[in-house]
């Protein structure tokens, strides 16, 4: 009979917790700095950083990864599974992770949460409502939009033109059928007729803006530049000028206030912050990294999907927004993934095809270049999946080995800490001898496009950028505004390094297409749409959700 192989939250179920208490007694916070959210949560607060003003930085390690494939690679596994492995072997790390949307959740991917003994618990309710800060982040985007049809409706003083309001709503759940709508129906009590449309609250400006600000201070500064629309004298209408920063601030007063939890072994870590890596810039919050750097000796964070997304972005966005740099860079490689990239559809990837692997470690070779561009340390962790072969795996090795490239096996889904320990051991060596250069592709001064060109060329591996017509006229527009030094924030697929989702492997010759331009000045960059990117996702033809449950006793079944 076939060994039953436990579920992400059977594991997660039956893991015994410390009380959060005993969490924050270990990283010797004081009892005014934290506020407990039932038994296993807490929110701490900023004053922290005022106590440890004079404390050192701890290292900060960046995990990113290859392209995808549909069903994720466990990068979150990784990254609790090394902080728990760095504490097994006498370091004091803390997690730094964000917080997973209800619409993925929900649609193709399940939790996120980490996977099996690498996972940040409880569980259920990190993937579900957790502490209220996306409903926080939910409600303070749409009071926005309604104060600004209220204007309208009660006389327009700001003489907004209507067709040029650029603040949609939003959902943090993936629903196509509100990706346009309009509003105002039902006569003249009702408000003004207006085309209008919801993103995914995980794609708001709101969620960035709290993810870079370092300060209350500084969110409320962010909100107030947060541009609505445009008047009929084609003004930027900004928050400020709606007299509306003081109440969205208010609202998010505690969503700012990082999020502590633990791992199934009992490691601290923090989980504040969720924007979308495709969308916007994929890193949990610059406060969250800050304060771990502060609690911890070593902090391990990570940003989303392959390093052509999150990644770049938090090395290139993240890092000036918050005066921080890390010290090394894991980039996590599956065997799967490489097979998928080397031609095999993904209901077959379960076989050996070495093949396959060998044709899809060109996707592996351009991340490790990217990497190499930002002048960082790096190391491969090779997430070890249960179909993985002995044989495959000792290509996959050897490669690395071959090109000079430190490379570990991290089993860490099955083993825990336990299973990351020779990558703890390297990713502290290297962090110890190896010397950074710390580096942005591009300067703040340069042009959008000039921006766009690097990230494009550097990154993606492309020949070249094109424009629609409409990004070229934003473009000009932008830059005729002042805006034209804020980095720019590219939206695009996650499971090619094109803008084309069937290219996978590493593409050549080919170009990336620019078909619209966003400014989200509050969050302090201009957003490049490339390809047929959304930013409201729609549910897969199965969803996720149609496997959860709740039994009797109130457990979640199902989740992932």
């Amino acid at each position: 009979m076939a060994q039953h192989v436990k579920s992400d939250i059977e594991i997660a179920q039956a893991a015994t917790m410390i009380p959060i208490k005993e969490i924050v007694n270990d990283l010797q916070i004081m009892e005014a700095e934290w506020e407990p959210y039932g038994h296993y949560k807490a929110k701490l607060s900023l004053s922290i950083f005022d106590r440890l003003q004079q404390k050192r930085d701890g290292k900060i390690i960046l995990v990113t990864a290859i392209n995808p494939t549909p069903a994720g690679e466990g990068k979150s596994t990784v990254t609790v599974g090394l902080g728990q492995a760095l504490n097994i072997i006498g370091k004091k790390a803390v997690i730094a992770i964000r917080e997973p949307s209800l619409g993925p959740t929900m649609g193709m991917k399940g939790g996120a949460a980490g996977g099996g003994y690498s996972q940040v618990v409880p569980m259920e309710d990190i993937n579900l409502h957790f502490t209220g800060d996306i409903h926080a982040i939910t409600t303070a985007h749409n009071a926005l939009a309604a104060l600004l049809d209220n204007h309208i409706h009660r006389g327009n003083k700001l003489n907004i033109d209507v067709r040029r309001i650029v603040w949609k709503r939003v959902l943090d759940m993936n629903d196509r059928a509100l990706r346009n709508v309009v509003v105002g129906l039902g006569g003249r009590y009702q408000g003004v007729p207006r085309e209008d449309g919801f993103d995914i609250t995980v794609a708001s400006e709101i969620m960035a803006i709290l993810c870079l600000a370092d300060s209350l201070a500084d969110l409320k500064k962010r909100l107030s530049k947060i541009v609505v629309g445009y008047t009929n004298s084609d003004e930027p209408v900004t928050v400020k000028n709606l007299q509306a920063d003081g109440a969205l601030t208010l609202l998010l007063k505690d969503a700012l206030k990082p999020n502590l939890v633990q791992t199934i072994e009992n490691t601290p870590a923090l989980i504040h912050g969720g924007p979308f890596a495709n969308i916007a810039h994929g890193c949990n919050s610059v406060i969250a990294t800050k304060l771990a750097a502060k609690l911890g000796d070593y902090v391990v964070t990570e940003a989303g999907f392959g390093a052509d997304l999150g990644a770049e972005k938090f090395l290139n966005i993240k890092t000036r927004a918050g005066n921080l740099e890390p010290d090394l860079v894991v980039i996590v490689a599956t065997i799967r993934a490489l097979k998928m990239h080397g031609g095999v559809p993904k209901d077959q990837l379960a076989g050996e095809n070495i093949a396959a692997l060998q044709a899809g470690l060109a996707n592996l070779a351009k991340h490790i270049d990217t990497i190499r561009h930002f002048g960082l340390p790096h190391v491969v962790a090779i997430n070890r999946f249960i179909h993985d072969t002995e044989k495959e795996i000792e290509v996959l090795k050897a490669w690395c080995q071959k090109q000079g490239i430190n490379v570990e096996l991290a089993d860490v889904w099955a083993n825990g800490g336990a299973g990351g320990k020779q990558l703890a051991e390297r990713v502290v060596r290297e962090i110890e001898i190896s010397s950074k250069h710390f580096r942005t592709i591009y300067e703040w001064n340069a042009s959008i496009k000039d921006k766009i060109h690097a990230v494009a060329t550097k990154v993606y591996g492309a020949k070249a950028v094109e424009y629609s017509t409409q990004a070229e006229k934003q473009i000009a527009e932008y830059e005729a505004r002042g805006w034209g030094n804020l980095p720019v924030c590219m939206a695009k697929t996650q499971y090619s390094l094109s803008d084309d989702p069937a290219k996978l492997g590493r593409p050549k010759d080919f170009t990336i297409t620019i078909r619209e331009l966003k400014a989200a000045i509050g969050a302090g960059f201009i957003v490049a749409l490339t390809g047929n990117i959304m930013t409201m996702p729609g549910l897969p033809k199965e969803p996720a959700a149609l496997k959860m449950d709740v039994d009797e006793q109130g457990r979640a079944t199902g989740l992932f």
